[in-house]
């Protein structure tokens, strides 16, 4: 095998590993918090009209989960709109990596551009989760207080060809 073979399949590696634990990351801190997954399909394009119909624009990507007060139909407009106010948006960054620190140190994730908009649109209903896989410690926080806390940032480019 030669040196960009090993590469080639450590990457393929290294992303199939990543995706996965973050996203059983997220279902674990769900389960954890009783909270609503992000809605799909219709009940996710309900909410998204809801929240554009009283000046709220987000994209569908910019939040993993929803708290709840109590039970609520995401396909039923009138049930979306009734809750509106009282819907806790909520973005779960998860750890996988035994240097995190309890309360967080050491942690390195990213930020996207619609999470940053989605926590300047919603204000204080808008939470960043703060997952930890190996440990089960979860930080809610939010975006300002992640960036009064921040050692270092690096800014980055995103693109798709």
């Amino acid at each position: 095998m030669t040196p960009f073979e090993i590469i080639a399949e450590k990457k393929v590696h290294l992303a199939r590993l990543a995706g996965q634990s973050g996203a059983a990351g997220e279902k674990d801190a769900v389960l954890a918090m009783a909270w609503a997954p992000r809605p799909k399909g219709p009940a996710l394009r309900i909410l998204l009209e809801t929240l554009r119909a009283a000046g709220q624009v987000l994209k569908p990507s910019s939040f993993d989960a929803i708290a709840v007060q109590g039970p609520i139909d995401f396909t039923r407009r009138d049930e979306v709109e009734a809750a509106l106010a009282d819907l806790i948006f909520i973005e779960i960054k998860t750890a996988n990596q035994a240097r995190v620190q309890p309360g967080f140190g050491g942690f390195f994730f990213a930020l996207t551009e619609s999470e940053i908009a989605a926590a300047e649109t919603l204000g204080d209903r808008h939470r960043v989760a703060l997952y930890n896989n190996l440990t089960g410690e979860l930080l809610l926080t939010s975006v300002p207080e992640i960036i009064a806390r921040t050692r270092s940032m690096t800014w980055q480019l995103s693109v798709q060809l």
